[in-house]
């Protein structure tokens, strides 16, 4: 069962929320349909002055279709290693090839229609307000580019946290 708190109760570390344990970024098209993602890329704090996470999808990721069509998208943070498997096939597998969370033992919950995890310990339900292509012209080191072997490049979702759901 998941309970809301206010974003002063909020004690996820988000340095190790997104790249020790990884989270499941879902939305839903205007039909109702709705798909998820692993991510093991991420960021939590304040941005305009709001709480925020950003988020970093492909090009190429059947779930960007979904965010790009939603006002709203969830990021779902199941047990990392109680999910590991589900959350890997999550990653490896497209949605377009049919339901992959059938595949899995997690299923999708909704808050006020937008699609989360509802294995979660922690979902963060939140209103995009901004989604930035990442390209090299705006590389400032070499760095990012060993991550782009070939394109296939992110854009950047900003979401202020509307809600944030933890487990009781």
């Amino acid at each position: 069962m998941l309970k809301a708190i206010t974003p002063a109760e909020f004690t996820a570390n988000p340095f190790t929320a997104f790249d020790r344990n990884w989270a499941l970024i879902s939305a839903a098209k205007p039909d109702g349909t709705a798909n998820t993602m692993t991510a093991s890329w991420g960021a939590l704090g304040t941005v305009w002055n709001s709480p925020a996470a950003t988020v970093y999808i492909r090009e190429s990721r059947f779930t960007k279709e979904f965010v790009d069509s939603s006002e709203t998208f969830s990021v779902s943070f199941p047990d990392g290693e109680t999910y590991r498997a589900d959350m890997a096939l999550l990653g490896r597998v497209s949605g377009r090839d049919g339901n992959k969370l059938a595949q899995t033992s997690l299923t999708f919950a909704s808050f006020d229609g937008v699609p989360y995890i509802a294995e979660s310990k922690l979902v963060l339900i939140c209103k995009k307000m901004s989604a930035t292509p990442i390209t090299p012209d705006g590389f400032c080191t070499d760095e990012p580019a060993s991550n782009y072997d070939g394109g296939n490049y992110h854009t950047m979702y900003i979401g202020k946290v509307e809600k944030i759901l933890v487990e009781v």
